[in-house]
């Protein structure tokens, strides 16, 4: 499955359009990763436990969009893009959207 966050993918074409295709997951904070970030607040650097929660997030919604793109039929995802939100204090969501399609290589 090709992925890009671009329009077109470069040496392929476009013949057809699959559609909107998504994947998300709502993580909540944990306690001891909470801890530890408010020790590193007074000292400051990377929140690494809040880095890997998030990478995780990313891994897992960008897994489900593609899921759902190969259950389209789709041999790539075009225009790729990522969004968070609040769900509640705590939670939040993160987003994985992009267009499927079927590319061929350019003669």
């Amino acid at each position: 499955m090709i992925v890009t966050n671009t329009e077109t993918i470069a040496g392929y074409r476009i013949v057809e359009l699959r559609g909107l295709v998504q994947g998300n997951t709502v993580r909540a904070k944990h306690a001891g990763r909470d801890i530890a970030a408010g020790l590193k607040n007074l000292i400051g650097g990377e929140l690494k436990g809040y880095t890997e929660l998030l990478t995780e997030s990313r891994r897992q919604a960008l897994e489900r969009m593609l899921a759902q793109a190969q259950q389209l039929g789709a041999n790539a995802v075009v225009n790729v893009r990522f969004t968070t939100s609040a769900v509640t204090s705590g939670a939040a969501e993160l987003y994985a959207y992009g267009t499927a399609v079927v590319a061929e290589p350019s003669a």
